[in-house]
């Protein structure tokens, strides 16, 4: 998975036409430490139908206050530099939890697409 290190690359990301999803984290999160064993298989699984990129939170202080980015790992879609759904929380997320989303993700994009 792609780290990004600048907002100029974020902008890039998000608005492609096609579905980006952004994980939010941080090194000291342990919730996002969490994740690690099996994101990168998750991000295998999707890697047709959508990109998968990472932002350190302490990297992008001012990126994260503009998207109201509080708990972490955080998870929001985008597509063509819009926001299509986030998944927030400041609870641990599962890897059933985490696909969910991603589901949800793809469905809303294809919807767009449809239209």
């Amino acid at each position: 998975m792609e780290k990004i290190k600048s907002e100029a690359a974020f902008r890039e990301y998000v608005g492609e036409d096609r579905l980006t999803v952004v994980i939010f984290k941080t090194t000291w999160c342990k919730d996002c430490h969490y994740i690690e064993p099996f994101i990168a298989d998750v991000e295998a699984a999707y890697a047709d139908r959508l990109t998968l990129v990472e932002i350190d939170r302490d990297d992008m202080p001012d990126l994260c206050s503009e998207l109201n980015i509080l708990g972490i790992p955080s998870f929001i879609a985008f597509r063509q530099g819009q926001e299509l759904v986030r998944f927030v929380n400041k609870l641990r997320k599962t890897r059933e939890e985490i696909e969910q989303f991603l589901d949800r993700a793809v469905e809303v994009s294809s919807a767009l697409t449809s239209k």
